[in-house]
């Protein structure tokens, strides 16, 4: 685990925290639209979410798994208003303007709140598991258990608290289809992109630390 000074870790906290809520804010507009991949109904979401694992699993690698829980408790509350505001004035895909914003939208809402309770869960599921396996010899192992499980609690929660009993029935109607592909889009895309993205981010965020810090060990 990496060793900073007070502003750097701030600093670092900081971009971290506001990547996350990018991520999140942008899933949850994404998540809004759904298309046919090999006649399975999923979303754009599915291919944009599993970016937050990536980002916390290198927090966890290099700043340890307390730091990344200030990101998440850092992140959640600002995400759930910001999701909120951006899927309202862009509802569907479609911009319809702050007059979106004239009364409470229970649809919007839901989803807004299922991505608050699949960001934490999830997320500290993530760290979890990822804390627990770090020290294994092969840096891969910890990454791709904490995806696997991780990206099940959130998928789990968020659709089930989104759209049980929604009020837009093709999301009514599919969204147990929708997050079970949803779900195994989100591990290809992260086993097979996200995966070996981690590794040569380790790689070379290891050597830039080591030639700033030369009295740092390598990243554990």
């Amino acid at each position: 685990m990496l060793s900073l000074s007070d502003a750097q870790m701030k600093r670092a906290l900081a971009v971290l925290v506001s990547f996350h809520i990018l991520i999140i804010a942008s899933s949850n507009f994404l998540v809004q639209l759904p298309f046919q991949l090999f006649g399975y109904h999923t979303t754009w979401g599915a291919f944009s979410f599993p970016f937050v694992y990536l980002a916390t699993d290198l927090t966890v690698r290099i700043f340890g798994a307390s730091a990344a829980r200030r990101i998440i408790f850092g992140a959640m509350f600002p995400a759930l208003v910001i999701s909120y505001l951006v899927s309202v004035v862009w509802h569907n895909g479609e911009f319809v303007g702050l007059s979106g914003l004239s009364e409470f939208n229970t649809f919007v809402g839901r989803i807004a709140l299922a991505s608050f309770a699949a960001y934490l869960f999830g997320q500290l599921m993530d760290i979890k598991v990822f804390a627990k396996l770090r020290k294994q010899a092969a840096w891969f192992v910890a990454p791709a258990a904490s995806t696997v499980i991780g990206n099940f609690v959130d998928t789990a929660v968020f659709f089930s608290v989104a759209f049980y009993a929604s009020a837009d029935p093709f999301m009514a109607e599919h969204w147990v289809e929708i997050a079970t592909v949803d779900y195994f889009f989100k591990l290809a895309i992260s086993l097979l992109l996200f995966l070996p993205a981690y590794g040569v981010l380790l790689r070379l965020l290891t050597d830039r630390i080591l030639r700033q810090n030369p009295q740092q060990h390598p990243l554990a």
